[in-house]
């Protein structure tokens, strides 16, 4: 991976220790920020579609951005966690290239780590377990707005152990499209760092040194989708982030990604999401406890 260092901008949002009692039960969690997690006791699990993820103790576990998930918790479960994202105004950060394991070992320093983490930024605890009480836009522009007031030497000290937290899935990580093709790798990249403009088909297809048509078929070989459709797809992802990390109107956000027309967008929104962008703004996650 060739990346430099000043391309990695991580901002927290949440950090802290928590202790739960058959209590950490939430069904089809999303969200545009990625979950870090350090188990120091008990057992829970996380589902992902088909695959469910065991939490135990002295391992790290990573959550990716916009992953729909699952919780389940049926006895004792202690554990730190750490809430970020990637503040990248030009939208081409390492998240949206790399795909980190979901587990690892965790470090014999990882928890001292987690724990000076949470001394520094105690105000960035969590309220509640419940991501409905923490994953929605007020909340976290108060905590973005807290998490930037913070004394330049607490800033430091938090960005370099979150880089160290974040290297433990990174020595293991691989590129996001495992994509046989060089000339799609480079479209693809071309996508991920020009989300915010207009893209059209010609453009992409003069990268690639392709014909239009060949481009659309060789992408859909490699990706299972259109050019078209995995722009749209990525163009929705990065909506979500500042729908809820910043407080531009709705129809600014719609703007700054390309659409002229902000109906149109609100339809395309919430044909992906099932929400409007005024609903998701409101309340991004719509968790709900298990009843069994």
């Amino acid at each position: 991976m060739n990346y430099s260092i000043d391309q990695l901008h991580l901002l927290t949002l949440n950090v802290g220790f928590a202790k739960h009692h058959a209590d950490w039960n939430w069904k089809e969690v999303r969200s545009p920020f990625a979950r870090l997690y350090l188990v120091t006791e008990g057992e829970a699990k996380v589902i992902i579609g088909e695959q469910v993820i065991s939490l135990t103790p002295n391992h790290l576990y990573f959550i990716p951005p916009y992953t729909n998930h699952s919780y389940r918790c049926d006895g004792l479960f202690c554990h730190y966690y750490l809430h970020i994202f990637e503040n990248d105004n030009n939208f081409g950060g390492m998240m949206d290239d790399l795909i980190f394991p979901t587990e690892v070992n965790a470090s014999v320093i990882d928890e001292q780590l987690l724990k000076r983490l949470c001394e520094i930024n105690p105000f960035l605890r969590l309220p509640a377990s419940n991501p409905n009480s923490y994953d929605n836009n007020q909340t976290l522009l108060n905590n973005i707005q807290m998490n930037l007031r913070r004394p330049f030497c607490d800033k430091t000290e938090s960005r370099g152990i979150i880089y160290i937290l974040i290297s433990r899935f990174m020595k293991n990580s691989m590129p996001k499209s495992n994509v046989k093709d060089d000339r799609i790798q480079n479209v693809l990249r071309y996508i991920r760092h020009n989300i915010t403009k207009p893209l059209k088909l010609s453009t992409l297809a003069e990268i690639a040194f392709m014909s239009k048509d060949n481009l659309i078929r060789i992408f859909k070989q490699e990706m299972n989708v259109t050019p078209n459709v995995f722009i749209t797809q990525m163009k929705i992802e990065k909506a979500e982030l500042m729908l809820v990390t910043s407080d531009l109107p709705i129809k600014n956000v719609a703007e700054s990604l390309g659409y002229d027309d902000h109906t149109y967008f609100n339809r395309v929104f919430k044909k992906i999401t099932r929400l409007t962008p005024q609903q998701y703004r409101s309340n991004i996650s719509n968790p709900s406890n298990y009843k069994d």
